[in-house]
């Protein structure tokens, strides 16, 4: 059995790698929106948080009533708790991968859980 696996999504809208990879510590999502479309209802989450980054194009979150411009090259931490809802801009696709990982689960990471070979 190899240690890794791949998968390649070009030209896909969206798509949910947990199962594609066998993902055991967080779900990663790669998402397209033609200008003016949006997610079609808002939503909170129970323990995860997300964090979703902009590829391409530019479009807003709405968060708890509060509207967050988003573009190219942005990253956006939501918490669990919040009230969400993303929109593409009118005048804009936008391209964005979304992570979700358990709130508060993170204990190692970059060179400290790193163990030389």
């Amino acid at each position: 059995m190899k240690n890794y696996s791949k998968v390649n999504v070009n030209g896909t809208d969206r798509v949910e790698l947990h199962d594609m990879l066998g993902l055991t510590g967080a779900e990663v999502s790669v998402n397209y929106m033609p200008a003016g479309a949006g997610v079609p209802f808002v939503h909170a989450h129970k323990q995860n948080e997300e964090i979703y980054i902009i590829l391409e194009g530019k479009g807003c979150m709405e968060i708890d009533g509060e509207k967050v411009e988003l573009a190219a090259n942005d990253f956006l931490r939501v918490s669990p708790e919040a009230n969400r809802q993303l929109f593409a801009a009118e005048d804009s696709p936008i391209k964005y991968l979304c992570v979700q990982v358990k709130a508060g689960s993170l204990e190692e990471y970059t060179a400290n859980d790193a163990v030389m070979a």
